[in-house]
């Protein structure tokens, strides 16, 4: 399989969420079921900003600082939306994916890593419109939704665990290791972790105390909190609690 495309779901996903978000069913003060303090005025700020955040990232080799800029939060949310997106496909159509530019991830500091981080977050991030919208939800393409469940589970909990293992012990109760076999599709990954929070996710992998099996989107959305089905869950519970608070501490 060659290099992912991950600008055409991004555009799909971008258009989805601001066509939601400006449809009579999503009010700007509608909550957001799955980020209980935000409304959908929140929700595409927060987009808004993140996608202007790594515009500059990739301009100046450099996070920016201060942020948000001033005069950022002025204005109708939907237009900031619009006017971030094209200034991010803007940056990525001049630069190539293996070109450097700063990144929070230290093993990959390429645009291609905010090419893949950014398709993520607005997939999830329209997801989260849908559901406070209440409109029925696209389906996530099963090529994404694999990619994604490799990226959270190596980018969001294995490796910032080697940095600030303390953060993800600190949610962790009982302090004891644990396991979890996590199979999407035809694909599986075995996460496992110390009762000092290191992490570790390995594709394939051997034996756990605890299996979640489900189809690509169904296992994207659960690890993500954004759904709690179709999921098949199997081995000892507690692992799997576990795993959701390590996965709270990852993403927030």
């Amino acid at each position: 399989m060659g290099p992912m495309d991950y600008l055409t779901p991004l555009r799909a996903d971008y258009q989805r969420l601001a066509s939601v978000a400006s449809a009579s069913e999503a009010t700007p003060e509608s909550k957001v079921p799955t980020c209980p303090d935000w409304t959908v005025n929140d929700l595409v700020n927060h987009v808004a900003h993140v996608y202007l955040h790594k515009v500059e990232c990739m301009r100046h080799n450099a996070a920016p600082d201060p942020w948000p800029a001033p005069g950022l939060d002025q204005g109708p949310r939907l237009d900031l939306l619009h006017r971030a997106y094209g200034e991010l496909s803007d940056e990525f159509a001049a630069r190539a994916a293996s070109s450097p530019t700063h990144t929070w991830y230290e093993r990959d500091r390429t645009v291609g890593f905010w090419m893949r981080r950014m398709a993520h977050e607005t997939v999830i991030h329209r997801i989260d419109a849908e559901l406070a919208a209440g409109v029925p939800s696209q389906p996530v393409p099963d090529d994404l939704a694999l990619d994604g469940i490799d990226e959270l589970l190596e980018r969001f909990l294995a490796w910032p665990s080697t940095k600030w293992s303390d953060e993800f012990e600190a949610v962790l109760e009982p302090k004891v290791a644990g396991s979890v076999g996590i199979s999407a599709g035809d694909r599986r990954w075995l996460l496992s972790w110390s009762p000092s929070g290191l992490i570790t996710a390995e594709p394939g992998g051997g034996a756990a105390e605890a299996e979640i099996s489900g189809s690509p989107e169904a296992a994207l959305r659960w690890l993500w909190r954004r759904s709690d089905g179709p999921i098949s869950v199997t081995g000892d519970e507690t692992k799997v609690d576990q795993l959701r608070r390590l996965l709270g501490a990852a993403t927030g």
